[in-house]
């Protein structure tokens, strides 16, 4: 192509001096390592100047190139930055969203006082009796009501003024008399696994139904399962049952300062579900709560509630029957439930101090109007009969259904210790033998 070779050029020949398309072509090519002399013909030269230009012009698209990815890269950095600040962001808000709308309960109730026997009167009451509830009480804001289920006799009353009162929520204490109208109107039995909803849907894991019976739901105090009785029953139905079993009426005879307490006349706004579960829109008082305890432990006998205050109304005391509540063959299959409360579920901390003999209970806890209320009611054998106690409590966090079933725990205990159960465990171990032909089962 007429260029000649064989006469190195040195590299450091000025580029950058003026000259025409014949000598850059010429300092190009040996920029670039050609080796050329200056004898160029002008075809050489015009390839020597196009070679010139596609060699600039590759730079300067591979300087572009780099720009570029070192732009995406910058773009790309700051958008996943971006998007974790974004994500940081949301969390944030997401965590403050939570915090400003997570409701705590405030309560405005102490849940302990200084003296709540102020104003009791004791004349007629059976002096252990009292102070083994005084002791198990202690100075938690409460009261504490026992019982003879054979007689309606009350044994002791601690806190007169708060168990005298117009009655509080009874929780769920109230489930018991649920169960038992479900039972006796055919609505539920005891084995019958009700429906209560379905498992999460998990990968290639169907939804299962979750299904709990009668004996379990009271033992646990199950709120669905009590809200399913409810809207079976019907409100008309509930509040037949509830009168009939004492609520809304006087559970005394000629108890100075008692209240009857409240049952809704029509349906609560939030529904028959909520107040067989909670007992949502009644007032009951621990005197009505009591009665109808005693009516179970006694085989369906529903007393009028006495308590003398003098030695002579000691002395001249007789029971006055109320009436008689159909409840008898019914009364087992509720009381499984009761026992399982104490022996597994939510009344478990009587186990705490007392574990002597078989008590069959059921808590209620709830809040109305920045004050907690603890409910725990139950029946326990002794030499005299079942004895019934009822432990209601008001203030607080430290208040619930749970804490109620260990102050009665400590109450049973005190009297066991006092010899107040003497002669009854054996006997009830010799009866429980011979029923199951020599090998029953402790609870």
């Amino acid at each position: 192509m007429g260029i000649e070779t064989g006469v190195q050029i040195p590299y450091y020949h000025a580029i950058d001096t003026p000259c025409g398309p014949a000598e850059a072509g010429y300092h190009a090519a040996n920029f670039f390592g050609l080796h050329v002399t200056r004898k160029l013909p002008i075809r050489a030269t015009l390839i020597s100047t196009a070679l010139l230009v596609w060699l600039l012009s590759d730079l300067a698209g591979a300087a572009t190139a780099s720009q570029t990815t070192s732009q995406t890269a910058k773009t790309k950095s700051g958008s996943t930055q971006a998007k974790s600040g974004s994500k940081k962001s949301t969390t944030r808000k997401t965590a403050t969203k939570k915090r400003r709308y997570r409701r705590y309960e405030r309560f405005y109730t102490s849940s302990y006082a200084d003296d709540v026997t102020a104003g009791d009167e004791i004349e007629g009451e059976d002096p252990v009796v009292r102070e083994a509830a005084l002791e198990a009480l202690g100075r938690m804001n409460g009261t504490v009501v026992v019982i003879d289920s054979f007689t309606g006799r009350i044994l002791t009353l601690v806190n007169q003024k708060l168990a005298l009162s117009e009655g509080a929520q009874p929780c769920s204490t109230f489930k018991v008399a649920v169960a038992l109208a479900a039972l006796n109107d055919a609505v539920v039995t005891r084995e019958e696994e009700v429906v209560l909803g379905f498992t999460r849907r998990r990968r290639r894991v169907p939804r299962r139904p979750i299904t709990m019976n009668l004996t379990k739901a009271t033992a646990e105090s199950n709120n669905g399962y009590f809200q399913v009785l409810g809207r079976r029953l019907g409100f008309e139905r509930v509040s037949r049952y509830a009168h009939e079993f004492g609520m809304g009426e006087l559970a005394g005879w000629g108890i100075e300062g008692e209240h009857p307490g409240t049952f809704p006349e029509t349906e609560p706004a939030a529904g028959v579900g909520l107040l067989c579960s909670h007992g949502e829109g009644i007032r009951m008082t621990p005197l009505q709560l009591g009665a109808f305890m005693a009516a179970i432990a006694n085989g369906g006998t529903l007393y009028y509630l006495q308590h003398p205050t003098t030695t002579e109304e000691l002395t001249s005391f007789q029971p006055r029957i109320k009436r008689e509540l159909n409840i008898g063959s019914l009364i087992p299959e509720v009381s499984e439930g009761m026992v399982g409360a104490v022996e597994y579920g939510s009344a478990r901390s009587l186990r705490y101090n007392f574990w002597e003999e078989t008590v069959a209970g059921k808590t209620g806890t709830c809040s109305h109007n920045g004050t907690r209320f603890g409910w725990f009611a139950s029946w326990t054998p002794t030499e005299r009969g079942p004895l019934v106690t009822v432990v209601f409590l008001q203030g607080g966090r430290p208040t619930f259904g749970p804490r109620a079933a260990e102050i009665t725990g400590r109450f049973y205990r005190n009297l066991y210790d006092r010899n107040y159960f003497a002669g009854r465990a054996t006997a009830q171990t010799q009866g429980a033998s011979e029923e199951t032909g020599g090998s029953g089962t402790s609870h």
